[in-house]
C-alpha cells in the first residue's frame, strides 16, 4: 500500500508521476462504485487530521486517508512495529454520527456532539471512535463512507469481483509500470488464492504474450484476465439455450427459465429481465441476452438462490404474537464469555441491528441507588441500566419495525426496582407497553402487525392481569414472589445452592408493567392447561427443554398453540457456547435464546432461519404447529408432503484464503462443499464433495447429491466450505444457512458468509437445486 511517510523518499518529478498515477487509479475506482466527481469521496482521498480517543486522558491526533483503490482506509500510528495502518471498508459495519457509541459518550463532552463519529467494525474489533475539527468535516467523513459502504454493497457479484481482481493485479504490478512480468503474474495468482506450476504460468503468459516483450500490457492484461475469468460451466449453460444466432432471445431464455429454474413466468418475465440485465446495448435493443448478460442475471438477487420475494416482509403479521418463531438472544450484555467477558450496551445495538426481538436483562443492585446489568456471582463487567435501555430505545426499530420484548431477570432491592421502573417508563415513553391492547382483558395475543414499534416487558408479575383491569389493583407497594427458573439454575451451578426455590421482593412499579409476558414456573403441560392463562410464560433449561421435546412432542406443540415458551441455555456453557435450536423451533417453541456474541454453527442456523421474512425477526409458524387438531410430532410423523431435494454442487469463485495469522497464510487453499440439511431427526443430513488441490479462485467438483425431505417447512439447507488439512481439523472458508422453503430451484448463486455470519465478497458456490415432491 502507498503510504504518505513513503512519499517524501521520491524527488519532485517522481513524485508527481505517482501523484498523477494515485488520482488516475482513485478516479477510475470511483467510477467503478459510482461516485466519479463526488465531493465526499476526493475528500475522504485527500484525507485529513481527526483526534482517536480511547479514554478521557488518551486522545490523539491521526491523520487518516482512503487509499487509491476507494476500499481500504490507512491511517498513521505512533506503535513501534506498525508505523502505519490499514483496515478495509469491507470490515466497517456502520457509521454512527455524533456520541453515539459507549467510549464516546463516556470519554466526550455533550458540547462536541457534532464533531464527533464512530466506525463500528464487524465481528469482535474494537470500535474506533473519532473527532474531526468541527461539524462540517464530521459529517463529510460519516456521509463520505457511507457512500462508499452503501455503494460497494450494491455491486454485483461479477462487479466485485472485478474490482477485487483489478486490485489485485495491482498489488502484483510492484513496480508500478502497468505491466506484468511472469514473476508479477506468479505472484498476482498467488494473491487470488490460485496454485499453479512454473511450467503452466509460463504457458499462460506466452499465450497472452502477443508483442513477445517479456511482459503484458494493455490489450494482453484484458487478455490474461479474460482467460482468468472464463467460466466453462456458465458457457455450456448458455450455449444449449442460446439458440438464436448465438444468443438467447426472449424466448430462449423463458425455455431456461420455465425448463431449469422452474419459474412461474411468460415471455414479458423474460424480457424484463433482458432489460435489467443484459450489458451490451445492441443486444439489448434486439430483446436477446448475451452471455456477459447472462452471468449478470446469475450473479444478482434474481439467480440466486434465496428467494428474493422472501426478502421483504411476506407473511400474515397479524396472527397472535405466539404464532411466530422470535430471533432471541441470551445474556445480551456479553460481548464475550459468561465468567470474566466485558458487559456492555454495544452487545445490545449488535444484537438488535441483526433484528433480534427478544433481549436479556440481568438486573442487580449498583453503586449510588443506580441499578446496574451483568452476570452475577461473575467477573464480568457491569453496565447501567438506565444506559442499557437509552441504547435499546435508539436502536430496537432501526432494521424492524416489530415488537421488542425486554426478558428482565430481577436480582433488585425494592428500592432499586422502583428505579428500573423509572427509567423504562421515562425512557422508552409511549413505546413501552403498560396496558392491554384496547384496554380490555384479552383472551388470546396481540399480533406483531399490532404492536409494532412496542416494547413488552417479560419478568414477575404480582397478580392476573384481570386484577389490574377490574381495578382489583392492590395498592401494596411490594409482596414476595418465586425467583425466575433461570435464576434459580444459576444459583444451583455451584453457586449459593438451596433446596427450596427461592422468593425475591417484586416493586408494585414493575410488576405492572408486565402486561403480556408475565414469567411462571412450568409444572406439566396438564397444569397449564388447567391453571395457567395465555399470556403466563415458562422459561426451560436446554436440558429440559430436550428432554420434553423428545418425549412429549405433540404435547409441547398443543402448549405453544396457546402459550409463549422461552429456551435459555445451559448454565454450565461459561464460555457461551450454544446448543442446537432446530428441535425448539421443531415442537414450536417460540423464544429460543442464544448467545449472539459466539459466533458458531448454531447462530448460523439461527440466522439462516430468520433471513425469511424481510429479516424482521419473526417467522410464521407452519399451520401445524398453530391448530389444536394437529397430531403432528417431530419424531414420529406423520409426515404430510414428502419432498425429494436433488442438489448439484458445481464449483466456486474467488474463495478467500484462510489461517492468515498462521504458518499456513502462504499457502493455497484446497476446498470442499458440505451440504447439511436440519430439521425434524428423520431430515438431519450431511454430505460432501471431495477436496480440490490448490485452487481457491474457480474450483470445479460437479457433485451430485440427493436428500429425502419429511418436512420440508421445519428443514433448513446450508452449505459449509472448508479448507481440508490432513494433519488437524479442517478450516472454516465460508458458509451460508437458508430455510428450504426459501429456495430457488434450477442453476443458482450461492453468497458465502464468515463464522460471524458476515458476507464475504466476491466469494461464492454456483449449484443446481431441485425440491421435488416424493415418488
Amino acid at each position: 500500500m502507498s503510504c504518505l511517510h513513503k512519499r517524501l523518499k521520491k524527488n519532485k518529478s517522481e513524485e508527481e508521476a505517482f501523484l498523477e498515477k494515485a488520482r488516475r487509479i482513485a478516479h477510475e475506482n470511483g467510477k467503478r462504485l459510482g461516485l466519479e466527481g463526488d465531493a465526499d469521496l476526493h475528500f475522504l482521498l485527500v484525507g485529513g487530521e481527526l483526534i482517536k480517543i480511547r479514554s478521557s486522558s488518551w486522545k490523539r491526533n491521526r491523520f487518516f486517508k482512503l487509499q487509491e483503490d476507494c476500499k481500504t482506509l490507512w491511517y498513521e500510528s505512533h506503535k513501534t512495529f506498525r508505523k502505519n495502518q490499514t483496515f478495509s471498508i469491507d470490515d466497517i459495519e456502520s457509521v454512527r454520527k455524533g456520541r453515539q457509541s459507549e467510549g464516546l459518550n463516556k470519554h466526550t463532552d455533550p458540547s462536541v456532539e457534532e464533531m464527533c463519529f464512530s466506525i463500528i467494525f464487524k465481528g469482535s474489533k474494537k470500535n474506533l471512535d473519532l473527532m474531526a475539527a468541527n461539524g462540517t468535516e464530521a459529517k463529510q467523513w460519516v456521509s463520505g463512507l457511507d457512500k462508499i459502504i452503501h455503494n460497494m454493497r450494491n455491486l454485483s457479484r461479477q462487479q466485485k469481483s472485478e474490482h477485487w481482481i483489478i486490485n489485485c493485479m495491482r498489488k502484483a504490478d510492484k513496480n508500478a509500470d502497468n505491466k506484468m512480468t511472469l514473476k508479477e503474474l506468479k505472484h498476482f495468482l498467488r494473491q487470488v488464492n490460485v496454485e499453479v506450476d512454473d511450467t503452466y504460468a509460463a504457458e499462460i503468459f506466452k499465450k497472452c504474450d502477443t508483442s513477445n516483450s517479456g511482459s503484458l500490457e494493455g490489450e494482453e492484461i484484458k487478455h490474461f484476465y479474460n482467460l482468468l475469468t472464463h467460466r466453462e460451466e456458465v458457457e455450456v449453460i448458455y450455449g444449449n439455450y442460446a439458440q438464436t444466432e448465438g444468443q438467447m432471445s426472449s424466448k430462449d431464455l423463458l425455455n431456461f427459465l420455465l425448463t431449469e429454474q422452474r419459474e412461474k413466468v411468460s415471455v414479458e418475465d423474460a424480457l424484463k429481465l433482458i432489460e435489467k440485465y443484459e450489458v451490451d446495448g445492441t443486444a439489448k435493443q434486439n430483446e436477446r441476452m448475451s452471455k456477459d448478460g447472462f452471468l449478470m442475471y446469475l450473479h444478482r438477487e434474481a439467480g440466486s438462490i434465496f428467494n428474493p420475494a422472501h426478502k421483504q416482509v411476506y407473511q400474515d403479521m397479524r396472527q397472535p404474537l405466539n404464532h411466530y418463531y422470535i430471533s432471541s438472544s441470551h445474556n445480551t450484555y456479553l460481548m464475550e464469555d459468561q465468567l470474566k467477558g466485558p458487559s456492555s450496551t454495544e452487545a445490545y445495538i449488535k444484537a438488535l441491528m441483526k433484528s433480534c426481538r427478544c433481549v436479556e436483562l440481568d438486573c442487580w443492585d449498583g453503586a449510588n441507588g443506580e441499578p446496574v446489568i451483568y452476570h452475577g456471582y461473575t467477573l464480568t463487567s457491569k453496565v447501567l441500566f438506565r444506559d442499557v435501555i437509552k441504547a435499546i430505545n435508539d436502536y430496537a426499530f432501526k432494521t424492524s419495525d416489530y415488537p421488542v420484548i425486554l426478558s428482565l431477570e430481577n436480582h433488585c432491592s425494592v428500592d432499586q426496582q422502583k428505579l428500573m421502573a423509572h427509567h423504562l417508563i421515562s425512557i422508552l415513553g409511549e413505546a413501552l407497553l403498560t396496558k392491554p391492547v384496547g384496554n380490555t382483558m384479552p383472551s388470546d395475543f396481540p399480533s406483531p402487525e399490532g404492536l409494532k414499534g412496542k416494547f413488552l416487558i417479560k419478568g414477575k408479575r404480582l397478580n392476573k392481569l384481570d386484577a389490574a383491569l377490574n381495578n382489583n389493583n392492590s395498592t401494596i407497594e411490594e409482596d414476595t414472589v418465586s425467583e425466575e427458573d433461570e435464576a434459580a439454575d444459576c444459583k444451583e451451578n455451584g453457586r449459593k445452592s438451596k433446596s427450596k426455590k427461592s422468593k425475591i421482593k417484586l416493586a408494585k412499579a414493575l410488576s405492572d408493567i408486565v402486561v403480556y409476558c408475565k414469567s411462571v414456573h412450568f409444572s406439566g403441560f396438564e397444569h397449564a392447561k388447567d391453571c395457567q392463562v395465555f399470556y403466563e410464560m415458562s422459561s426451560f433449561k436446554e436440558s429440559k427443554a430436550f428432554n420434553l421435546a423428545v418425549n412429549s412432542g405433540t404435547a409441547y406443540i398443543h402448549h405453544n398453540i396457546d402459550k409463549l415458551s422461552r429456551i435459555y441455555p445451559a448454565g454450565s456453557r461459561t464460555d457461551s457456547s450454544n446448543y442446537n435450536p432446530v428441535p425448539m423451533w421443531n415442537v414450536g417453541c417460540q423464544i429460543v435464546a442464544l448467545n449472539f456474541q459466539t459466533p458458531s454453527k448454531e447462530m448460523h442456523i439461527n440466522q439462516g432461519r430468520f433471513l425469511q421474512n424481510g429479516s424482521s425477526g419473526y417467522v410464521l409458524k407452519p399451520e401445524f404447529q398453530r391448530s389444536l387438531s394437529s397430531r403432528f410430532n417431530p419424531n414420529t410423523g406423520p409426515w404430510l408432503k414428502r419432498k425429494t431435494f436433488h442438489v448439484m454442487v458445481i464449483s466456486a469463485q474467488q474463495l478467500p484464503k484462510v489461517n492468515k495469522d498462521k504458518d499456513k497464510h502462504k499457502s493455497i487453499v484446497d476446498p470442499l462443499v458440505r451440504v447439511e440439511i436440519y430439521g425434524v431427526p428423520a431430515d438431519n443430513a450431511s454430505k460432501e464433495t471431495h477436496y480440490i488441490d490448490n485452487n481457491g479462485f474457480n474450483p470445479m467438483w460437479n457433485e451430485k447429491f440427493q436428500f429425502n425431505i419429511h418436512v420440508a417447512e421445519l428443514a433448513l439447507l446450508r452449505f459449509v466450505v472448508e479448507d481440508y488439512d490432513t494433519t488437524s481439523q479442517n478450516d472454516l472458508i465460508g458458509q451460508y444457512c437458508l430455510p428450504l422453503s426459501s429456495v430457488q430451484n434450477g442453476y443458482r448463486y450461492v453468497p458465502l458468509l464468515t463464522k460471524r455470519g458476515d458476507v464475504i465478497c466476491s466469494a461464492g458456490l454456483f449449484v443446481h437445486l431441485m425440491l421435488v415432491d416424493a415418488q
